[in-house]
């Protein structure tokens, strides 16, 4: 693999994403998040509230990716199982975390600390914090694995909270071209383009302007040069095209 590349996988974890109860909406913004750092968001699963579901993908993530950031299931309920899950994925124990405990003591009183807002306290052993400057209850990191809450406020403050800390390569660049024509129109010079061009990737994603079906064209490379001369082609081709006649109305 190139050692410029890093990446990551993403973990979304809950029934009720499963269900339709709630409409996730922090895959988009991990996705955009991470891309601008220089990170590749690889792979996206979405499991249960099932111990042996979030073991088992979470194992199959971590050994493939520099990272896996993991959203959901770290709140004080009976079916928040995922701190429990990530300890038997790696194998260690878990307790309440002192440093975990003295953050929950700072936003509660010890009258309200019961037993449902302590589950929030439980970490792993050798796991390191991920502060929650929203809430306070923490998120962790064990590993090559990021475990965030699955609100989206709370999510976007831990993510700023690890980012620092995150190994980051070369960015993806990229470029759009709107086609003014349909996608059957480009899809065979646009293949030979690809061909060309393999090291970078292009993208055709069909839309409707004002109700005539039209297409953008997406290049992207982290060779700034390869991206210039891939883009080039795909609007030397497009200017051949209308010159034909394509895409005329």
């Amino acid at each position: 693999m190139d050692s410029g590349i890093i990446t990551a996988g993403l973990l979304v974890i809950g029934d009720e994403i499963l269900s339709g109860r709630t409409k996730d909406k922090n895959i988009g913004y991990i996705a955009e998040y991470l891309t601008m750092i220089g990170i590749d968001l690889s792979e996206v699963r979405v499991v249960p509230d099932v111990e042996e579901e979030i073991v088992s993908a979470l194992n199959a993530l971590r050994h493939r990716y520099t990272y896996v950031f993991t959203t959901g299931g770290i709140g004080p309920t009976h079916d928040d199982i995922t701190a429990d899950a990530v300890a038997k994925a790696f194998g260690v124990p878990i307790g309440h975390d002192p440093r975990a405990v003295a953050l929950m003591r700072e936003r509660f009183p010890n009258a309200d600390l019961n037993e449902a807002r302590m589950r929030m306290a439980r970490i792993p052993q050798g796991a390191d914090l991920v502060a929650n400057p929203v809430s306070r209850a923490p998120g962790f990191w064990i590993g090559n694995v990021i475990v965030m809450a699955g609100v989206p406020q709370i999510m976007q403050a831990m993510l700023d909270e690890a980012a620092p800390r995150l190994k980051t390569g070369r960015k993806m660049l990229s470029a759009s071209i709107p086609a003014g024509m349909r996608e059957g129109d480009i899809g065979t010079p646009l293949a030979e383009i690809a061909r060309t061009h393999n090291d970078v990737m292009i993208g055709s994603y069909p839309f409707s302007n004002e109700g005539r079906p039209d297409t953008n064209l997406v290049v992207r490379s982290r060779d700034p040069r390869a991206l210039a001369e891939a883009k080039s082609a795909v609007e030397t081709m497009l200017a051949s095209l209308r010159a034909n006649g394509v895409g005329a109305t």
